[in-house]
């Protein structure tokens, strides 16, 4: 009984050290990331106002697909709680259902934010129009490409899954690595965090769009 002590004690500071978020590298890049995208937001926020304030620019107002497509990401959120609660149940189908939509629904946003541009341009809203034009095209555009920056994430957990969950021992070995289970968790943790940008950013443009 004492010689298998030190094995049990390896095995928990192994799967301890992937689930702290204090200590873990991926914990501490994730955090790192995650401050620097909300600090370059506030930075583009901050001076979106100083230039309309100090050229007394009209407001722009954002199409309605916007909001639409603030219900399209919070799907895709769902989403991907939805596949780590699967992963942590075990729920191999429901799993690879709940990444798989995630994907579709990120895409189908992508493709509601072409539209929206687009109903900007057919209101005469051009990023060369004014300073405020062009703030909002940045803005939106590198949410944008966060969002692009996360899908190749999500295609590589689907495809692990449909290679590696094909039989029960393979299974149990995917459903049990700490690692994944982290991945998965910082995953989640930064798509939730692309949701809550989202929305900022929509009620940020919008109450610019009252305050004349």
């Amino acid at each position: 009984m004492s010689g298998s002590q030190p094995g049990k004690e390896n095995n928990k500071d192994f799967n301890s050290e992937y689930e702290s978020f204090a200590f873990h590298p991926y914990n501490v890049l994730l955090t790192l990331i995650l401050f620097g995208v909300t600090a370059l937001f506030l930075a583009f926020s901050f001076a979106f106002i100083y230039t309309r304030v100090q050229n007394e620019l009209p407001p722009i107002r954002l199409p309605d697909i916007f909001i639409f497509n603030t219900l399209i990401l919070l799907g895709s959120s769902a989403a991907m709680v939805w596949a780590r609660r699967s992963y942590k149940a075990d729920k191999t189908r429901h799993y690879q259902t709940a990444l798989l939509l995630t994907i579709g629904l990120s895409l189908l946003f992508m493709a509601m934010q072409f539209i929206g541009w687009k109903q900007l341009f057919a209101n005469q809203i051009f990023i060369h129009t004014d300073n405020s034009a062009g703030y909002l095209y940045v803005i939106s555009g590198l949410h944008f490409a966060h969002v692009i920056a996360g899908l190749p994430f999500l295609g590589t957990f689907l495809w692990t899954a449909r290679k590696r969950m094909k039989e029960p021992v393979s299974v149990l070995v995917y459903f049990s690595d700490p690692e994944k289970r982290l991945k998965l968790r910082l995953l989640t943790i930064y798509w939730h965090f692309l949701d809550g940008l989202w929305i900022y950013l929509v009620i940020f443009f919008y109450l610019n769009y009252l305050i004349r």
